[in-house]
């Protein structure tokens, strides 16, 4: 074991440098970790999504930014990754924090990282506070198995092709949203979902207003309508629950449906049974007898 944890990686002999994307705190400044001050006072360069708010941040922890400070956000990251892995490359030692939680997760990074690993340069993380796994956590969803859905699109065109596809969804569900898109939102939930899915809306986490409003969709969206949502949020929506089985006579029509399309009867019997919880042989034989 490290005697020393809090020791950054030794990135050996070599003179290339390595990217580090550090965590940064989602709301409580306190959250902030030792291994972040650290990187932020000695980094060659710091890449950040809003130098403004960096700088808020190192005045908030009493860091000085020693290495050069350069803005690197969706509009420009494009343009200036193969810059920075230049700069890697020559030696330099890069972190990159985003406004909020860690780096390339619903954040500039990923296009930095994807580039380093081509290039075969070292990346690595300086963990620490993350929205999804706090909203997660304090949601009384289960969190067993969940997946990160990020922002839903804005149109309610796409919005409702990507909520249609996560209908059979039986994980818990985490996303971001917009304040002022919220109610939007819940109502959207409530078309595809109903009124009933339990869901947990997160808003100010760590931050002096945190506020967990647990629920169903209907009653959440009764809530948003009345009243004004402020500060940054998460939903966490609960899964699709599990059908009963039924009997094996209730899924003789969908067997026929995949041996009309085809499929030998024998493998339409195995994937509805697998699908829907039932005995292969009963519903074989449910078949057999409806002919």
């Amino acid at each position: 074991m490290d005697p020393n944890p809090s020791t950054l990686p030794d990135p050996g002999p070599s003179t290339t440098g390595r990217i580090v994307l550090a965590a940064t705190p989602i709301g409580n400044t306190g959250d902030a970790s030792a291994r972040l001050v650290e990187l932020l006072g000695t980094a060659d360069i710091v890449a950040a999504e809003d130098t403004r708010r960096l700088h808020r941040l190192v005045q908030s922890l009493g860091v000085e930014v020693a290495g050069r400070v350069i803005s690197y956000h969706e509009h420009n990251e494009a343009t200036r990754t193969a810059e920075l892995l230049d700069q890697v490359r020559a030696g330099s030692t890069l972190v990159m924090v985003t406004d909020a939680g860690m780096p390339a997760v619903s954040d500039p990074g990923f296009r930095l990282v994807e580039g380093a690993i081509a290039a075969g340069l070292p990346v690595t993380a300086v963990p620490g506070p993350s929205a999804v796994l706090t909203a997660l956590a304090l949601s009384g969803l289960p969190t067993d198995r969940f997946c990160f859905e990020g922002f839903l699109p804005r149109k309610a065109g796409e919005r409702a092709s990507r909520l249609a596809d996560l209908s059979a969804e039986r994980r818990t569900m985490v996303f971001f949203e917009a304040p002022h898109r919220l109610e939007a939102m819940l109502r959207a939930l409530r078309e595809r979902f109903g009124p009933d899915r339990p869901i947990a809306v997160c808003r100010e986490l760590t931050k002096t207003y945190e506020e967990v409003i647990r629920g169903t969709i209907g009653e959440l969206l009764l809530w948003a309508e009345g009243n004004e949502v402020r500060g940054e949020i998460a939903v966490v929506l609960g899964g699709a629950p599990e059908q009963a089985a039924g009997k094996p006579e209730d899924h003789v029509a969908a067997v026929n449906e995949l041996v009309a399309q085809g499929i030998r009867l024998k493998e339409a019997v195995a994937a509805v049974a697998e699908d829907v919880r039932v005995s292969k042989r009963e519903l074989y034989s449910a078949v057999l007898a409806a002919r």
